[in-house]
């Protein structure tokens, strides 16, 4: 694995990196510190999007992509006949550092099969972190993934250099890992997330205390769940979400499209990834940590799924007509962030605005109300600005129209094409 050289290395360990989408740089703060190279700051960090919204900031990569384990939608699965590629963490620390120093990156992004045993890969995970924070003095952002079944005191060693962990849960249920990743029984990757959230937690109160205490992971921790190799439903999805952010102060779940990369008769013949699927449970995700949200509102025994038509919370008001329309210039910010077409940010400055004036129709587009949605919902001084009937059948009609959507239900593009999501915010 390491005769190959660098270059072919890092292309196949870079490829093997881009199914784990659970990426994202921001969310972490460290001091300057005098002969520290790198910040993961605002100003620091330069947040890249590829064309499917994925961050594109960070280096991205395996330590390797071998693997003892066999997990029937993974790439890189024991049984797969692809070359195999690793890096010693000398080599990671130089690639990293190089790149840096190019501009190219402003972070690192590191994952890995499990070479030999989970507690050897993650000495090796642990050995980069240190190196880059203790040798090179690189005070920039690092994400390392903790490998499944890990010693508890490796896991807390990692978060002692690594600004975010993550572990990916991958399939949503018990069942499912059973079937498709028996080596990686649910509570191997249950455990250490629980021990990442305490230790977040006691290093928040030590530091209360003192501003000398050392954090743990300052980014947080996050997941990965794939959408599509196994039958549950989007409701199991979404609740199984909110439970993590509930219990485990999650910073993210992320959802990936199940892409058949392996041939097994024990995964699902799908003729496309379920991309829009992906992208509604984003939309999904977003109501449960910024609109306040429950995952029993969004979905229940009769609505398991989310409907593909409509952005989850068209989806939710077109359930709850009895509760619109409603009045911009008295509702509460909480009703408000419940109106179709109304993000977080036009809500804030709708509860701003009506102190000093009494809000319209033409108030309300130049505060970023989404009006081709949201006016069906709402009334403006006691005046309904639908035209239609809240109850009839032309708001359905009317909700799709805008959009002018064609009739496949595959990926729409992040920037041109989401009529029901800001590119920027993600507000709905």
């Amino acid at each position: 694995m390491f005769s190959l050289p660098l270059e072919q290395r890092l292309e196949v360990l870079a490829d093997s990196a881009k199914y784990d989408v659970s990426c994202s740089s921001s969310g972490s703060s460290r001091a300057g510190k005098a002969g520290a190279l790198g910040s993961t700051a605002a100003s620091g960090i330069c947040h890249s999007w590829s064309a499917d919204g994925r961050c594109i900031s960070l280096l991205k990569i395996l330590l390797t992509n071998a693997c003892i384990y066999d997990c029937a939608y993974c790439l890189n699965r024991r049984s797969n006949d692809i070359p195999r590629a690793a890096f010693t963490p000398d080599e990671v620390v130089a690639l990293t550092m190089n790149f840096y120093r190019r501009n190219y990156i402003e972070g690192l992004f590191l994952s890995t099969g499990v070479l030999r045993s989970a507690d050897y890969t993650m000495e090796q995970l642990i050995a980069v972190a240190r190196r880059l924070r203790e040798v090179e003095r690189f005070n920039g952002y690092i994400h390392l993934k903790l490998v499944p079944g890990a010693d508890p005191l490796l896991v807390a060693r990692a978060g002692r250099y690594a600004d975010r962990l993550s572990i990916n849960i991958e399939l949503p249920s018990s069942r499912s890992l059973a079937l498709l990743a028996p080596d990686k029984p649910r509570e191997s990757v249950i455990a250490p997330m629980r021990q990442v959230s305490g230790l977040i937690v006691e290093s928040r109160a030590d530091r209360k205390e003192s501003r000398k205490a050392p954090r743990f992971a300052p980014a947080g921790q996050s997941t990965q769940l794939i959408v599509g190799a196994t039958p549950e439903s989007d409701r199991e999805i979404i609740t199984l979400s909110e439970g993590l952010y509930r219990s485990l102060e999650l910073k993210r779940v992320y959802y990936s499209a199940f892409i058949p990369v392996s041939s097994d008769n024990r995964l699902p013949a799908l003729p496309t990834p379920p991309l829009l699927r992906e992208h509604r449970l984003y939309q999904a995700d977003w109501l449960l940590r910024f609109y306040g949200f429950a995952a029993h509102e969004l979905l229940d025994e009769a609505h398991p799924n989310l409907d593909m038509r409509f952005d989850p919370k068209s989806d939710w008001a077109l359930r709850n007509l009895q509760l619109f329309p409603v009045e911009v210039n008295r509702a509460d910010y909480e009703v408000l962030l419940r109106v179709p077409g109304v993000g977080v940010r036009s809500a804030r400055r709708i509860v701003q605005a009506r102190r000093g004036t009494r809000l319209g129709e033409v108030e309300l587009r130049k505060l970023g109300v989404v009006l081709k949605r949201a006016r069906y919902f709402l009334t403006a001084g006691g005046r309904y600005l639908g035209g239609i009937r809240l109850d009839g059948p032309q708001l359905i009609e009317r909700l799709l129209a805008p959009a002018r959507r064609p009739a496949r239900l595959d990926q729409l593009e992040l920037f041109a094409a989401l009529p029901d999501l800001s590119a920027v915010s993600g507000e709905l």
